[in-house]
């Protein structure tokens, strides 16, 4: 039987979000502070994607975060 997608990306980040944890404690107990803070941002993004609050990718629609007012990238630049 064939788990849905969801379920399974779901199990994914699941797994991801205690690995990063046991990393996390791992780089704390070496003193590493800024690889431990690293590993902090990436345990909180997998998070915020498991609740909801943040989407898969990006790039697709970016966001001022400051001010929230979406922005589209710069296209081609035609030279004359």
């Amino acid at each position: 039987m064939r788990q849905e997608p969801n379920r399974r990306r779901t199990e994914t980040l699941d797994y991801m979000q205690s690995m990063l944890g046991q990393l996390r404690t791992m780089a704390e107990a070496e003193r590493c502070d800024m690889l431990a803070y690293l590993i902090e941002m990436a345990y909180v993004e997998v998070s915020d994607i498991v609740r909801g609050e943040r989407p898969l990718r990006v790039g697709e629609e970016k966001r001022d975060r400051a001010s929230g007012v979406s922005f589209q990238t710069p296209g081609k630049i035609k030279f004359q």
